[in-house]
């Protein structure tokens, strides 16, 4: 990401915040993972949305028309020793040169400086209640203000979310976001046709993941975006499973949600094919139900439309073909009423896509379902899942789990699917595993 780019953020938050106000955002903080040993650092979205800068123990500061400059960061001083042990590092002079700061001061000296900043200010922009540290620095820093009244010096009145400012902005994403979920898209392919082209039985879950990882890292993404989740048969009925440590059985299906990272940003894809490659007649019945669903549900992403159209389209389409196939029974529009549906396809349709895989921005505004706009990026993702014990239907229905996962971006002219080159039909996925 060009470095104007940040810039550009900044000065539509600023213009947002307004003058004789502030803002603030804390970096992440490292995790002790074991002993001395760190878990792997990873930016808070919001924070490397707005600086671009990816080291910890930061705090970014804006003054919307302060004359000594807007924009303050506040982050570690270099350090030889920490650069032999650890690597390069900013330091303040990397903060104003390479990371557009108008100043920069030592993370250390925070609560000297500060204070001073916040000093006649109306309003303070900030995640509440995300960082507990950051919540209790400024309730004694703006306590530290009030005890200098007398001296005609005023502290902040109000205290304002930052996220709805900034997630609102995040929610549609630039052309320099989309190219890299992009990126993080086409790299999630070639793992995900890898994953085919090296399945089958006897294999573990574990090791068809290792095949996806070696993927997005031979094309220079280290980062999954969210756990993988690899289940094959049964294990497919298990939402979230991340387990990925059975073996693989001829004769079930493996359903693989997978994504890679890109400088942030990232991919959301699900697949869905047979362990020996050839669907058998209960499983292509199930999977071409959920295809259509999802079909149905891409045809209602459009400027305008109503976020909840595209996940009543899938509703109704599964729920006609569940009791068509003898899975449910009853009169369809009850079914769907009474939420009848759910014991098979118990989650939404899809979610917002970006930098976080569940990315940020509300779904209903003024408790009205947010119409869609050009910009934003979500998730198409239809299912059906039937547990082993299952008692209500027939035996041959049992242990199926089918997730299909687009990523789709929404244009002037309707929506363009991102992941488009990964095989999704019967046909295609059958000939790409042979």
């Amino acid at each position: 990401m060009i470095a104007s780019e940040f810039k550009k953020r900044r000065e539509l938050l600023m213009n947002q915040v307004g003058k004789g106000n502030i803002a603030i955002i804390a970096s992440a903080v490292t995790r002790i993972r074991n002993r001395d040993v760190d878990y792997p650092f990873r930016q808070d979205s919001d924070f490397y949305y707005l600086t671009g800068f990816n080291e910890a123990d930061a705090l970014a500061v804006f003054i919307p028309g302060r004359e000594q400059g807007e924009y303050i960061l506040f982050c570690q001083e270099f350090d030889e020793k920490k650069a032999l042990w650890e690597g390069a590092h900013a330091g303040l002079e990397g903060a104003t040169q390479d990371y557009g700061a108008d100043d920069s001061f030592p993370i250390d000296d925070l609560n000297d400086i500060l204070p001073g900043l916040l000093e006649n200010k109306h309003k303070v922009f900030y995640p509440m209640g995300r960082d507990s540290d950051l919540d209790h620095h400024l309730m004694e820093w703006i306590t530290h203000i009030r005890s200098q009244t007398r001296s005609g010096i005023s502290a902040p009145g109000e205290l304002v979310s930052l996220e709805y400012t900034l997630h609102e902005m995040r929610l549609i994403k630039s052309p320099a976001e989309i190219n890299l979920i992009q990126k993080a898209i086409d790299v999630s392919a070639k793992g995900h046709i890898r994953a085919m082209q090296q399945c089958k039985a006897g294999r573990y879950e574990y090791q068809i993941e290792g095949e996806m990882i070696h993927e997005f890292i031979d094309n220079g993404l280290r980062a999954v975006a969210y756990p993988s989740i690899v289940a094959g048969g049964e294990n497919a009925c298990v939402l979230h499973y991340t387990e990925n440590k059975a073996v693989l059985k001829d004769g079930d299906l493996l359903l693989i949600d997978a994504g890679a990272e890109c400088d942030h940003y990232a991919a959301d894809i699900t697949r869905t094919f047979p362990v020996n490659g050839v669907f058998s007649n209960e499983q292509k019945l199930l999977y071409q139900l959920v295809l259509d669903a999802q079909s149905a549900a891409m045809q209602e992403i459009k400027v305008d439309a109503p976020w909840n159209k595209a996940h009543e389209a899938s509703v109704e389409v599964l729920t006609k073909g569940l009791v068509e196939l003898g899975l449910l029974t009853g009169d369809v529009d009850t079914l769907i009423a009474e939420e009848g549906y759910k014991l098979f396809y118990m989650h939404r349709i899809g979610h917002w896509l970006g930098m976080d895989v569940h990315d940020v921005g509300d779904y209903k505004i003024n408790d009205e379902w947010r119409l869609l706009e050009p910009g934003m990026v979500l998730t198409i993702e239809p299912g059906i899942y039937i547990p082993e014990d299952c008692t209500s239907v027939d035996e041959k229905w049992r242990g199926i789990g089918i997730r299909i996962e687009d990523d789709v971006l929404v244009t002037q002219q309707g929506y363009q699917v991102l992941s488009h080159t990964i095989p999704k039909t019967i046909a295609e996925i059958e000939a790409i595993m042979r």
